[in-house]
């Protein structure tokens, strides 16, 4: 008889961080070298086959895919540490970025669970209040999305403020992301290396 191999003990994701951080980052850079290249003015009526909205769209798609797979790296490591706190399946956990509408709110609640079980014991302590952190995260994200909206169909389309206000809201939510990201990575990095990652259940024993 031989006892079951040990579950690995996982790893904070500082590499995937790493990569998230940088790609929000660089799409920040993308978006503010669109606008300087088109002015405030017609951004929405961009030629398609032009190099500053294949670069942008190219951006948009990468920042979006190194983001999920820390949050979905995040999100499997919080489980380990908090069993019982992080709400939902983790195909939830990607698609809920993805699906119009639904990603305006969805997401938040989910960033919400994986930075509270991200802290060993989570599941124990009392409710913990929204993360301010996130909150602001999440409120300069959906403002930049809805004056996107107005400055793109629904607005004036020369109207310079409301498009200025925008890229601001995006550079904040930008600022804002690489620092939840942080938050979240470090804490998880703390509760492994306290120990704290929950037991794989126990097996039957195998035949040696």
């Amino acid at each position: 008889m031989t006892a079951p191999a040990p579950t690995p003990v996982p790893r904070a994701p500082w590499a995937a961080a790493r990569c998230a951080q940088f790609a929000v980052v660089a799409a920040v850079a993308v978006e503010l070298t669109r606008a300087v290249h088109v002015g405030p003015r017609a951004r929405q009526v961009l030629p398609a086959g032009s190099w500053v909205t294949t670069l942008y769209l190219w951006g948009t798609v990468l920042t979006t895919a190194v983001f999920l797979v820390w949050f979905a790296r995040c999100r499997r490591t919080a489980v380990l540490l908090s069993p019982g706190v992080v709400r939902g399946s983790a195909a939830w956990g990607v698609l809920a970025w993805l699906i119009p509408v639904v990603g305006l709110w969805a997401p938040r609640p989910l960033v919400q669970d994986v930075l509270r079980a991200s802290t060993p014991g989570a599941r124990d302590a009392a409710p913990a209040r929204s993360d301010t952190l996130v909150d602001l995260w999440w409120a300069a994200w959906v403002a930049h999305a809805l004056f996107t909206v107005v400055c793109n169909g629904y607005g004036a389309p020369g109207s310079p403020a409301l498009t200025v206000a925008a890229d601001v809201l995006y550079g904040a939510a930008a600022v804002l992301a690489v620092a939840v990201i942080q938050r979240i990575t470090a804490r998880q990095a703390a509760g492994i290396a306290a120990g704290a990652v929950a037991p794989a259940p126990a097996g039957p024993p195998q035949p040696s």
